[in-house]
Order: C-alpha cells, then structure tokens, then sequence
C-alpha cells in the first residue's frame, strides 16, 4: 500500500498511534480524534499461554455496559462519567477464565484514560485457541478504533456480509473455494438464501497464514452486490453440502455439490446434484433425485480415501461411512454410493442396499444382543466413560498422528445442546472411533457444523485450525453476542498437547 499524505500521517498528529495501512477515511477519523485527545481507551485480553489476543471476551461494568472483544483481543473503551477513574469490568468467555476474588467476582479493575493501553492475561482452560472470528461487519473494530494495523484488507466490512452460516471449501484449481449456506445484509434482518461463495488463495501460495484469518473474495453480481450461488429459478432457499474438488476423465478439476431446495426448514421440495459452473458462476443442476434417495449424494465434508487400487470420497456427517469412486461421473450417480453397515450375516461392510450406520442404531443393535459390544465403531466416550453423541464434523488423514482425526460437535452436551466441539482418532475412517477429548465450549450459545481445513495445517499436521457457526439458533440464549452472532469462528489445535492424550490411545 503507498505511504499515506504526510497530512494524513497519524505520527504527525499524535506520536503514539500509527495507521500507515488503514484506510483513508479512517485515518481521518482518527487523526480528528487523536487532535482532540479522544482516542478510546483500549484493553487488550491476550491468553496467558500465548500471549495472542483472545477474540469473544466480553467485559461488563458494574452498571451492565458490555464490550466484546475484536479477532485481536482488543476492546475500545470511551464512556462519559467513567473515564480517569477506577473502573471494575467482570470478564467472561467461553473457555476461558479470569481470576475471581473473594466474592467470586472474576475481572480486573482498570482506570480508563483516553489513549492509553492495558494487556489483561486469562486463562484458557480446554486444548483449542480461539484466534478469531473469520466472517461478519468489524471484524477488527475496535482495533480499528484504537488505531492498531489489521492483518486484512478490508478488516471492517468485506462484501457487505453481515453473518454467514456453515461453511464448505474446497481447494480447486489452485485456489481455495468457500461456500456458506445463508448471508446476512446489512439493509434488511431477511438476507441472501441461495449460497454465497468466495475465492481465497491458500497460505502455500499467497494467502494469509491462517492464524491471520482468510481474504475472503467474494462473488458478486454484475450490480456488484453479492451473488447467488445457484439459479434464481424456482422460489425458496437452496442449500450446497459435500462440496467435493474431483477430476472428470480427462484429468479437468470439477467442483460439485448436493443441493436442496426447501420452502421451510424442514419441507424439502426438490434435491439433486450439481456442478459449479465457471462462466455462470452458478452451480448448475446436473441430476435432480428423488426424495427417495436419501445418502446416495454428496453430504457433509468430502474427504479422499484411498485403498489398494481404488480412490474414494467419502462424505462424514460426522461418520465418513458414504463413499463413491473419486470422479466426477461417479459421484452425480446415486446408484454409485455404497454405505458401511452392518448385518448379523456379513458383519461390517460396504453395500448399496442399506443406509448407513447411525450412533443410535449401532447402539440399540448393541442393546438387543445382535451387535457384539467389542465389535461397535461408533459409540464415543469420554475420558470419564461418559457417551459423546457426535452431530456434525469432519474426518481428515493427519500425517503428524499418523490417524484419522474427526473433529466434531457433541449433540446435547452438559452446558449448550451444540456447543461443545470434541476431538477423536481413529486407525480407519470408519472407526473404530472409541475416546474423545472436548477442545472447545460454547456454554448457553451453538458452535454447529465445524470443520477441519487441511489447507492451513502446519508443521505436518502438527497444528490444525477448523471453525464454525457461532449462533444463539439451536440455545436458550435470548441475548445473541452483539457483531460475532452468526458468523464463523476459527480454531487451533495442537496436536502433541497433553490434554489430547486420551483420544489418541
């Protein structure tokens, strides 16, 4: 980016700050501010253990004035008849922990003084980092406030996203393709219902490490706002899932989907499968199915497996037990896909005639004595024997643990119905699938649908990073996070972290 004009220059104006790549409207903003000795007092929460800035902390004074720290940990504190004196501010956040006093009440007292700065250290008390949040209006705000450098290019609203609901990529054909299902607008509470999309480029390449959060280009229309994914044929919201980067015969990267078209949450009225289309820059119905076939499609996250001769993708949800030749022919057929059951004749195995096995069902095959307990793949505990059930995830070869890895939310946890996120390996993608550890919590708010990108491993798979959807939806929380509500949340995981080891026994 080219210097800012010497006038514009925030070092010129007030020592202390610098905004050599903010914005030129910003910059004037707080250079007014700055003249005016009104720059906000900032606070910046950082994990102990690290010393990164911890995004979704939430700071509250004695009277209920709430701030919410940004993707860097940074909260922007102005407040009439509160600045230069002592100021209490509880501090609370999903898993993690301040220190409490006496009265067990756990924050800091700080004495806010325009312009001035304070680093508060928390506690993490389970294995995942939260590092930031990846979707969604100010994304950096309060650290664009305080004047502080933001890794992205436009760190206060990208594409006019306000929140974005579950996410799918895919690498293809050099690049990184993300795709979520409904985008909230800023102009109206009802948004965008037929998919948006968005181009990355991957940290190989010249994308940004994943611990700086994702340049998002998003698709837009020839009006420039954001586009639809799919053909505004027929009336309702169309959802894509399984989204899978396969090539055809002749070696050509395709990119293809499962669609479902619903005039209600639950009333389905047309399903199939569909291709990304390059000139259109819409997903293109290739096969429409019945609503007989109900896993004979794309789900879930894609992975490739591999065995002897035979290339797959299977599809978890979060169970990879669907699975068609990896090409793209194979993969609109329905009469292609096999499911991993089992039966008292064959035991465990692959077929087209059943649907796969379910937690519940191999569970209540266990109970009526028609399943040897010894020989079940699916029911999950905890480290305290406790049973996990797994709602949605994904499964990824990690070639540091040398395993299958599945990361996954917990439906019906102890503290929010979608909010707990567990960590499990396995020798096979098809289990055994035995101890889990939880690395995340969400209590009284959903963390749904989360997912592992392999594309941001580092270090051999050392480290990890997944996100997911952060919503009050599915929770009997009445006061969503204010900016952070329905929107993506990323991770990091470190796999050679001692609190994973009963999951990797």
């Amino acid at each position: 980016m080219r210097p800012l004009h010497p006038a514009l220059r925030m070092d010129s104006v007030c020592p202390s700050l610098s905004a050599r790549s903010l914005l030129p409207a910003l910059t004037l903003l707080l250079v007014t501010l700055c003249a005016r000795g009104e720059v906000p007092f900032g606070i910046r929460i950082i994990d102990e253990a690290t010393g990164r800035g911890v995004p979704l902390v939430t700071l509250s004074t004695v009277n209920h004035i709430r701030l919410v720290t940004d993707s860097a940990g940074w909260a922007a504190f102005d407040e009439p008849g509160l600045m230069n004196r002592e100021v209490f501010f509880s501090i609370a956040s999903p898993g993690y922990a301040a220190p409490a006093d006496g009265f067990g009440y756990a924050g800091v007292r700080l004495t806010p003084t325009l312009g001035a700065t304070t680093e508060v250290k928390i506690m993490r008390l389970l294995p995942a980092q939260r590092l930031r949040r990846l979707t969604g209006q100010g994304i950096y705000r309060d650290s664009s406030l305080l004047g502080r450098e933001a890794p992205l290019p436009r760190p206060l609203l990208n594409g006019d996203v306000m929140g974005q609901d579950s996410v799918q990529a895919a690498p293809y054909r050099g690049r990184i393709f993300w795709l979520w299902g409904d985008t909230l607008l800023p102009p109206y509470p009802l948004g965008h219902f037929r998919s948006t999309g968005a181009w990355s480029d991957p940290p190989s390449t010249t994308g940004l490490p994943p611990q700086d959060g994702v340049h998002y280009e998003y698709l837009t229309d020839a009006e420039g706002g954001l586009a639809h994914l799919f053909p505004p044929v027929e009336k309702g919201a169309v959802w894509l899932a399984g989204l899978t980067s396969v090539k055809d015969g002749e070696g050509e990267e395709r990119l293809i989907a499962h669609y479902g078209r619903y005039l209600a949450l639950d009333q389905q009225v047309e399903q199939g499968v569909a291709e990304y289309d390059e000139e259109t820059r819409w997903f293109q119905p290739v096969v429409q199915l019945g609503e007989e076939f109900t896993w004979q499609h794309p789900d879930g996250h894609a992975v490739a497996v591999s065995n002897e001769d035979t290339s797959w993708i299977h599809y978890a949800t979060p169970f990879p037990l669907v699975r068609a030749p990896a090409r793209a022919d194979d993969l609109v057929l329905p009469t292609n896909y096999e499911a991993y059951t089992w039966s008292e004749d064959l035991g465990w195995h692959w077929g087209k005639d059943a649907p796969p096995m379910t937690q519940t069902h191999e569970r209540e095959l266990i109970r009526q004595g028609r399943l040897p307990a010894a020989e079940a793949r699916l029911q999950i505990q905890s480290p305290e024997g406790r049973d996990v059930d797994a709602h949605a995830g994904s499964v990824r070869w990690n070639a540091f643990r040398q395993r299958w890895i599945m990361i996954f939310v917990q439906k019906g946890g102890d503290v929010s119905l979608l909010g707990e996120v567990w960590y499990a390996e396995a020798e096979e993608p098809t289990g055994p699938w035995r101890k889990a550890v939880r690395v995340a919590t969400h209590p009284h708010y959903s963390f749904y649908n989360p997912v592992q990108h392999p594309f941001f491993d580092q270090e051999n798979g050392r480290v990890i990073y997944f996100d997911g959807t952060y919503s009050s939806t599915f929770s009997d929380n009445t006061h969503p996070t204010p900016r952070y509500e329905y929107n993506q949340l990323l991770y990091r995981l470190e796999l050679d972290d001692p609190a994973l080891s009963a999951a990797q026994k």
